[in-house]
């Protein structure tokens, strides 16, 4: 059955002292897919400020802004009603040789090769060798995410925004964002061409109509094996309706919800609230 969820992602940044400026981009917009529609998206500023959007590289809605009088905290909230449907059964994957003639001189090689964030050992790739021994794309993709469940344990505050995949597997502890960065250097090291995708995840799959409950930000993988699949290593499970992307890139780094520069003392980390709601 579909779903409609409505989101609220506010972040909120306070400055040791009044920032003089700052120069924002927003990365919280959910896009209109096959199995996704964004009914109704708003990105609100406090202090107020003229906003304009693109789309960039990735395909990912960016809202723009800049405050140049002197401002102590800053406030953006992203407001999404999305409606999304379940994902319908797998196809046939392509064949290795197959995946891998079409990856060649196509776009998916930015897929296919690791980045800073998704560089590992070969120790590691080949436990993910073993893993997915004789298996087709789709069973490597569920066989090397099951890896780095049992190794990678969901702890908030394990790591920082900064760290890789290689520092996350050796402590053991991680992350939605570090699960998926390890899942996707394993895939590409196999030869699937694997993207990283930032979204949400409503945290009940039964939730009850018109009442709001408190959720995150998620991320998780799509890997192409004629197609692009979701999947969500943290959980163990495709993506689904309960699943809501914004963007997908590289890593991290190509979708990261807030970022900006400012000028002024350096504060805290900001505080970050998702709060949703399903209306149908």
């Amino acid at each position: 059955m579909t779903r409609r969820l409505r989101i609220e992602h506010t972040t909120r940044v306070s400055y040791a002292q009044a920032a003089v400026s700052s120069h924002n981009e927003v990365r919280m917009t959910p896009l209109t897919l096959p199995g996704q529609t964004t009914l109704d998206a708003r990105v609100t500023i406090r202090p107020a400020a003229t906003t304009w959007s693109y789309w960039d590289y990735w395909g990912t809605q960016v809202t723009a802004f800049e405050l140049m009088d002197p401002h102590a905290d800053l406030t953006i909230t992203a407001s999404s009603l999305v409606e999304t449907a379940p994902p319908g059964p797998l196809p046939e994957a392509l064949d290795w040789a197959a995946v891998t003639d079409r990856t060649t001189g196509s776009r998916l090689l930015e897929f296919a090769a690791p980045t800073v964030r998704t560089t590992v050992p070969p120790k590691l790739l080949k436990k993910a060798r073993k893993a997915a021994a004789g298996l087709d794309p789709h069973g490597t993709a569920v066989a090397v995410s099951g890896l780095v469940a049992d190794r990678v344990s969901y702890l908030p505050g394990a790591t920082g925004v900064n760290t890789s995949a290689a520092e996350a597997w050796e402590r053991g502890a991680g992350v939605c964002q570090d699960i998926a960065h390890v899942t996707i250097a394993l895939l590409r090291g196999l030869g699937l061409p694997t993207r990283y995708v930032s979204g949400y995840l409503h945290p009940e799959r039964d939730a009850e109509l018109h009442r709001p409950v408190a959720g995150q930000s998620h991320a998780w993988i799509e890997y192409w094996a004629g197609d692009w699949h979701g999947y969500d290593p943290t959980n163990r499970t495709r993506a689904d309706e309960s699943h809501v992307v914004v963007g997908r890139g590289r890593d991290y780094d190509d979708v990261t919800p807030h970022k900006g520069v400012y000028r002024g003392v350096a504060g805290g980390p900001p505080e970050v609230t998702v709060e949703f709601t399903r209306v149908a």
